[in-house]
């Protein structure tokens, strides 16, 4: 009979089923994979099989469910399948690898029953059959139910980041330009100089950055980068003449080394001024007051290096590169969502940069753009 040959094989096939998983790429049967899988369903099996060999129809259904899996609720069996499946999705295994541990049990039973001439009678093998059939099912449901809440919630953080990053980039946009209308107000400047200038530059930048979130969401996210060759000293002028109103209003000194007018980058100027702008304003929100925030650009061999160093005191002890996580933010200062050094470090990293920082000790820190470096354009010089 079935169940005296599963229990007299119980090992075999069970180290058989280990054997198929190890040959199928990147699989590997753990300790953990088997607490709910294959060990406990030929355990219900083989209780399934005692019951209906005894007539007792109807605890075999509770114990393994009937056939096409018509209750509400999970059996014994489907209760250990869903765990199951559960398990399997968090170890980072396929829909089609679920499908596949049990199909490795039918498989191990069949080859097992040839080698050993085992015969069996029809309505075991519709009992193998039914208890797969529910195993299955309710381990594909639990697997697809737990991927989907998963992918939903991925999906909620990544909207959630995005409208951070929209938010900070929109009010650091707006927050230089109210400066820029202070400044002007109080100095009785024009529009024509240069803080107008400043000022159109960030309202020019909140409409940009407006349209390209538009076009994202028309596009479903695949928007494209404005990339073209850029002159350095044009890029830091535009945040030394940005980073001057932080300055003006925190009175802290802001110190724009002379730049090399024929250096040159490639990449979105829109991203890489907001980069910029983001440890600008990160500087001086961090620096001790009345200090300096120093911005320098320069090449370095190929590569060009952006530093912009301040007076906070040095960082905290812990690693640097948390404070690159979104909403991650390092001081007693909540006034932001903690999203700028990320956006800067996105930024970045998109247009073929890296970005870093340095700790200085009891002093400051330095955070540096790395990129590529190139020649300025002739209509640029």
């Amino acid at each position: 009979m079935l169940n005296k040959f599963l229990k007299n094989n119980r090992a075999d096939l069970i180290a058989r089923c280990i054997d198929k998983v190890a040959e199928r790429p990147k699989r590997a049967a753990t300790k953990q994979q088997f607490e709910n899988g294959i060990p406990m369903f030929l355990d219900q099996l083989i209780r399934t099989l005692e019951a209906e060999q005894e007539g007792e129809v109807g605890a075999g259904a509770v114990i393994s469910g009937p056939s096409g899996g018509h209750e509400s609720a999970l059996s014994e069996m489907g209760l250990s399948a869903a765990a199951h499946g559960k398990e399997l999705l968090q170890l980072g295994y396929s829909v089609d690898q679920v499908v596949h541990d049990y199909g490795d049990l039918c498989q191990a039973i069949t080859d097992l029953a040839f080698e050993r001439d085992a015969p069996f009678s029809v309505d075991e093998f519709r009992t193998l059959n039914r208890c797969l059939d529910n195993a299955i099912a309710d381990a594909v449901t639990e697997f697809s139910t737990q991927r989907d809440t998963l992918i939903a919630q991925q999906q909620g953080v990544h909207a959630n980041e995005q409208l951070g990053f929209l938010m900070h980039e929109l009010r650091n946009a707006l927050g230089t330009a109210s400066l820029a209308v202070k400044a002007m107000s109080i100095g009785n400047l024009t529009v024509s100089g240069a803080t107008g200038a400043v000022l159109n530059r960030s309202l020019a930048s909140m409409a940009r950055l407006i349209t390209r979130s538009l076009d994202e969401v028309r596009t479903n996210g695949d928007g494209t980068s404005q990339h073209k060759k850029l002159s350095l000293a044009l890029l830091i002028a535009d945040a030394k003449a940005a980073g001057e109103l932080d300055a003006w209003r925190l009175g802290c000194t802001f110190t724009v080394a002379e730049v090399d007018p024929l250096l040159g980058i490639d990449g979105d100027r829109d991203l890489l001024l907001a980069a910029l702008m983001n440890l600008v304003h990160n500087a001086f929100k961090f620096t001790h007051g009345k200090s300096e925030v120093l911005l320098t650009a320069y090449a370095q061999g190929e590569r060009i290096r952006i530093d912009v160093q301040d007076h906070c005191g040095g960082l905290p002890a812990g690693n640097a590169e948390r404070m690159f996580t979104p909403f991650s933010q390092r001081s007693e200062d909540k006034t932001g969502l903690g999203l700028g050094l990320s956006i800067a470090r996105k930024s970045v990293e998109a247009e073929g940069g890296i970005l870093s920082v340095k700790n200085l000790p009891h002093k400051g820190c330095i955070f540096t753009i790395d990129l590529p470096r190139y020649s300025v354009p002739a209509s640029l010089q």
